[in-house]
C-alpha cells in the first residue's frame, strides 16, 4: 500500500516519508478500512515533532488518527456484513503506531462508526478527535439542556463543533472569538449571542447576555481566560479545559472556590471508552440530521503531506485533509 510515515521526530519536510508499505491485516476483532480522507490534527503534528519532550513510542509511525473510508476486510469475532460499509474513524494513531496516513489501516471494530450515505467523506474524516474532545467538553458534567454555555474560541476546530453540540443538546450559547473583525464569521443559528475578547470588557459583554453568570465554559485557552472565566461564572458552575498557553496555569484560586467552580481538564487520547463510544453515536446522531457541519480548508494529497502538517502547524481557517489515492 502506499502510506506515509516517519522513524524519528523533527520537522515534516525531515522525516515523513511517502513509499510503499505491506498491506496490514486485520487481526480479531479488527477491521481495516481503505482509506479515501484523513484528518490532519495538531495532536498528530505534536507527535511528529516531539512536543513537550514526548519521545517515538514506536520505531516507525503512520500519521494521523482520523478518517473517513470504506471497510475492506474484517478479523475474527466481527460481521462479515461490515465489509463495504462506509464508516469514520477515530483514535486510530492513539497507543497505537499505524494511523490513516495510508491506503489502508486496521482498527478494533468499534472505532470504525458507521457514517450515513448522505454525509461526506471530508465530514467524517473531520468528526474524530476535535468531535470527540468537543463532545466530551459539553456533556462530560451532564445535560446541557436549558443551559448557558460559554464557548471559547468558538470559531476554531473543537470550539465549533462543541458549539453546535451543545446547540443540538438544547443549551443557549455564548461564543467568543479573538478579534472584532471576526463576528462576522460567527453562525448566529448557533451562536446565540457571539463576544469578541478584544473589546474594552469582555466580561460585561457576556454578563450582558447571563446576568446570573454560565453553567458551563469550554476553555481552549486557559492561561489566558482565567480571570474572564472568574468573572462570569454562575455558583457550581463548570470550566472545561482542553488546552493552555502556559504549562503552569495560574488560577484565581478563591473566587473559584467560592463559586463552588469544577474545573476539568480532557485530553482526548485518554478519555474513557465508553465516553468515546457515547461521542460517536452522538456526533454521527447530530451529523444525520445536519446539526453538525464542519469548516474544511485546504486538501493535500499524500505525496504532499509534509505541507499539510506544516499548514496545520502555522495555524489558519478550516479543517486540513489529506486525499489518500486509490
Amino acid at each position: 500500500m502506499l502510506a506515509s510515515w516517519y522513524e524519528r521526530q523533527g520537522p515534516a519536510a525531515d522525516v515523513l516519508h511517502v513509499g510503499e508499505l505491506p498491506d496490514p491485516q486485520p487481526g480479531p476483532g479488527e477491521v481495516r478500512v481503505r482509506v479515501t480522507v484523513s484528518g490532519v490534527n495538531p495532536g498528530d503534528t505534536k507527535k511528529r515533532r516531539g512536543w513537550l519532550g514526548s519521545s517515538m513510542p514506536y520505531p516507525r509511525v503512520i500519521p494521523h488518527s482520523d478518517a473517513a473510508g470504506v471497510i475492506d476486510a474484517v478479523g475474527d469475532g466481527v460481521d462479515k456484513r461490515r465489509i463495504g460499509q462506509r464508516v469514520w474513524v477515530y483514535g486510530a494513531q492513539s497507543y497505537r503506531p499505524f494511523g490513516t496516513a495510508a491506503q489502508y489501516t486496521v482498527v478494533p471494530e468499534d472505532l470504525a462508526v458507521p457514517l450515513p450515505d448522505h454525509l461526506s467523506d471530508e465530514l467524517g474524516a473531520s468528526l474524530g478527535i476535535p468531535g470527540i474532545t468537543a463532545h466530551r467538553t459539553v456533556f462530560s458534567d451532564g445535560p446541557v439542556d436549558g443551559k448557558l454555555v460559554l464557548v471559547h474560541g468558538v470559531l476554531g476546530g473543537v470550539g465549533s463543533l462543541a458549539a453546535q453540540l451543545a446547540r443540538w443538546g438544547g443549551a443557549t450559547v455564548i461564543g467568543t472569538v479573538r478579534h472584532s473583525e471576526d463576528l462576522d464569521r460567527v453562525d448566529l443559528a448557533v451562536v446565540s449571542h457571539a463576544v469578541a475578547l478584544d473589546q474594552d470588557d469582555p466580561a460585561v459583554a457576556i454578563r450582558a447576555h447571563a446576568p446570573q453568570g454560565v453553567d458551563r465554559i469550554i476553555e481552549v485557552s486557559l492561561s489566558d481566560n482565567a480571570d474572564l472565566d472568574t468573572a462570569v461564572v454562575a455558583n457550581d458552575a463548570v470550566i472545561a479545559a482542553y488546552a493552555t498557553r502556559a504549562d503552569r496555569t495560574e488560577l484565581p484560586f478563591w473566587p473559584l472556590l467560592f463559586a463552588n467552580v469544577t474545573l476539568r481538564l480532557l485530553g482526548s487520547d485518554d478519555f474513557p471508552v465508553e465516553a468515546k463510544r457515547q461521542a460517536a453515536r452522538d456526533l454521527t446522531a447530530a451529523a444525520a440530521i445536519g446539526a453538525l457541519t464542519v469548516d474544511v480548508g485546504d486538501h493535500y494529497p499524500l505525496e504532499e503531506i509534509a505541507e499539510a502538517h506544516d499548514r496545520v502547524d502555522a495555524g489558519g481557517r478550516g479543517r486540513v485533509l489529506v486525499t489518500i489515492p486509490e
